[in-house]
């Protein structure tokens, strides 16, 4: 950690950035304890597709079982609904009463841009109440829910009816969606009635600064920019500015004011980062303007394109290839874990790596037959 010359705020370096990311994302070293209180340490986990919270939780939690997580979902103390950005996350259902109010400016903006342009002269009240009472009698899909409102509205799209909704209601994914093992249709209902028919409105008030201070702790330290582009909420500069007091500042690399927690974990940019196998729409990669902690610019097309993002695996603390496995023959069959670096392994690097995609393998396909397939770089 160096003194600029601009200000007295300490710099930190990109691989400073990269320690202090990875321990609080459990990832410099695999964190004991139950899922649930990792889930909200994170403040949730992207969940557009039913296995990333798995393979997130099993790499950052000791001993991660996949039918724990499960078991959280089946009692409702997590739940799937639209929050940061507008995408879809598990979260403890605490923080579904609590960020979903927050982030509801996300929804809206996002909605208006879109499907909003197309519903010029729907009453979005009535749509809103007519939605509630049609998904609170029973779960349905937004092919179900669309259909019943084009009753009311038979000139309009039902899946831009159906959006309408899911921006002006809180609706969770009801499981079977989400459980291990298991498939079910995508139906919802109201968080409201998922969750003992709590209302949002009396839960824990809504608290924005504390949920960006929640984000320091997860994902720090992060510029003004960096919390924006997690949650998606705009001009959040005057927010932080009155947390200003609470917290430490540093710049990075590049100049840019970065804001922490005094007691967050800052670790010596030296520390052992072990190979760890991520999800596609992994959190560490998808909560910062500036992704250069985790993910160098060379690499960054490789790991997204467009709107789809793939499964990559990180080799001292950066995103060094992609991964997947194939499976045939049910599930006594062989499943193959392909690598895919994008740079040549080291013999230490590919020991440990082949070390941590078995333990990946044996979570997925535990009955099977285990191979492993490591590409040319």
């Amino acid at each position: 950690m160096t003194k600029t010359g601009k200000t007295d705020a300490p710099v930190l370096s990109t691989r400073e950035l990269n320690r202090a990311t990875l321990a609080r994302q459990l990832l410099l070293r695999r964190a004991e304890g139950d899922p649930l209180d990792a889930v909200e340490h994170l403040v949730g986990l992207q969940a557009q597709n039913v296995k990333p919270p798995y393979y997130a939780l099993a790499a950052r939690l000791a001993g991660f079982r996949p039918e724990r997580l499960s078991e959280l979902l089946a009692d409702r103390a997590v739940v799937r609904i639209a929050l940061m950005r507008s995408t879809i996350h598990l979260v403890s259902a605490g923080d579904c009463l609590a960020l979903r109010p927050l982030l509801q400016p996300v929804q809206d903006r996002l909605f208006r841009g879109n499907q909003g342009k197309r519903l010029g002269g729907v009453d979005l009240a009535r749509l809103a109440t007519l939605a509630r009472e049609l998904v609170e009698e029973q779960p349905l899909t937004f092919q179900a829910l669309g259909e019943a409102l084009r009753a009311h509205w038979p000139d309009r799209d039902r899946q831009d009816l159906a959006m309408a909704a899911r921006a002006a209601l809180p609706l969770v994914q009801v499981t079977p969606r989400g459980l291990w093992g298991r498939s079910g249709p995508i139906a919802h209902t109201t968080a409201e009635t998922w969750l003992a028919g709590r209302p949002a409105t009396e839960s824990e008030p809504p608290d924005l600064p504390g949920m960006l201070l929640r984000y320091l702790a997860a994902f720090g330290p992060a510029s003004v920019k960096d919390m924006q582009t997690w949650c998606g909420l705009t001009r959040l500069r005057e927010v932080v500015e009155g947390l200003r007091p609470r917290l430490l500042s540093f710049r990075d690399e590049r100049g840019v004011e970065l804001f922490d927690l005094p007691e967050a974990p800052r670790p010596d940019p030296e520390t052992p980062a072990p190979p760890r196998f991520l999800p596609e729409f992994d959190n560490l990669l998808l909560s910062h303007a500036d992704r250069s902690r985790v993910v160098s610019d060379a690499y960054r097309g490789r790991v997204w394109q467009g709107n789809q993002a793939f499964r990559s695996f990180l080799v001292d603390g950066s995103v060094r290839g992609l991964w997947r496995i194939e499976t045939s023959g049910g599930p006594d069959g062989p499943a193959t874990m392909v690598i895919e670096p994008f740079q040549r392994l080291s013999r230490a690097e590919r020991v440990a790596v082949e070390d941590e995609a078995a333990g990946v393998l044996a979570m997925t396909a535990p009955e099977a037959r285990h191979d492993l397939e490591i590409a040319k770089a």
